[in-house]
């Protein structure tokens, strides 16, 4: 007998998925457990004193540390939206999510995923104006303009994103609802549906390319005329310094971009990929850039690593 649409969309919903953990390790789940937990320790509070420090330092109130805040308070959200559920396979293996949960994290994951998308190009664009046109750049990033911007990354995010969910919940799902990481993503779930998927797909490479695609070709743009600027300089010292200001940067920009980049490659492409490479990749997208841009920025920019050493000496 087959059931009518509305009957198909009700079980869907009332069924749930199973998350992974890493497998053929889930003997070592406990013990992987610790280093996930240091990372996750190590994100938040790293990003939180970020934000803190610039919020309450005012000689800090300047474009650069306010788009700053913004990356730190999205690889904040990113780590909050994925810690339940993976510290939930790993600590007591609780793999299940109605799909409900399932849909509300992978919308959360891949707005903030393109929020910071947004601000890793809102800072290549601070670096832009400050090195090529530096008389200008207390004019051209007022406070004004820098919160336009923001809300701006957020609006794109939100509204390229929100029909996700609701495309997906209108499937039914049937046979193995095992999703392959820890976390919901669209890529993924939407493979699940036992319904043609040909719209969902098209509109994920749409998103991707009108967000990473273009972001990442702006920001491409912004410092090739960066470099142009730089190498006008007569003086090495002044060049140097100038491109010192975009190390931190760059570093950010790549450790986003290539993970997110390979991910969905893999996912669309690379079918014949083993599964922990995924698994791998995947830790590595979403657990890694709130990790690690706290502590490149804390080193590389003097102004935070002052006050993070005085903080906590």
């Amino acid at each position: 007998m087959t059931l009518g649409p509305l009957e198909n969309n009700s079980s869907s919903i009332a069924s749930s998925f199973l998350l992974s953990g890493i497998p053929g390790l889930e003997h070592m789940h406990i013990w992987i457990s610790i280093p996930l937990c240091f990372i996750y320790l190590v994100s938040i509070l790293g990003n939180c004193t970020i934000v803190f420090i610039i919020k309450t330092e005012p000689s800090l109130h300047q474009p650069m540390y306010l788009f700053l805040s913004m990356l730190a308070l999205t690889d904040l959200g990113l780590s909050l939206c994925t810690l339940p559920t993976v510290l939930g396979i790993f600590w007591i293996g609780a793999r299940d999510i109605g799909h409900n949960a399932c849909f509300a994290q992978l919308f959360f994951i891949h707005c903030l995923s393109f929020l910071e998308s947004s601000v890793l190009l809102s800072m290549a664009f601070d670096r832009f104006v400050a090195i090529c046109h530096p008389l200008r750049y207390a004019s051209i990033l007022t406070n004004t303009v820098i919160g336009r911007i923001g809300l701006a990354s957020l609006g794109r995010s939100v509204a390229l994103i929100f029909p996700l969910p609701f495309m997906l919940r209108r499937f039914p799902y049937c046979g193995s609802l095992v999703l392959s990481h820890s976390y919901c993503l669209h890529q993924e779930v939407m493979k699940l549906a036992c319904a043609d998927i040909k719209a969902n797909s098209i509109y994920g490479m749409f998103v991707i390319v009108s967000t990473v695609g273009i972001d990442s070709l702006l920001i491409l743009f912004s410092y090739a005329l960066i470099l142009r600027t730089v190498l006008s300089i007569a003086s090495k010292v002044e060049r140097f310094k100038a491109l010192n200001t975009c190390v931190s940067h760059i570093c950010a920009v790549l450790l986003f971009y290539s993970p997110m980049i390979g991910l969905s490659v893999i996912h669309r492409f690379g079918k014949q990929a083993p599964h922990l490479v995924q698994v791998i990749m995947g830790f590595v997208y979403l657990l890694f850039p709130p990790l690690l841009n706290p502590i490149i920025y804390s080193v590389k920019t003097k102004q935070i690593r002052d006050r993070v050493t005085h903080a906590f000496c």
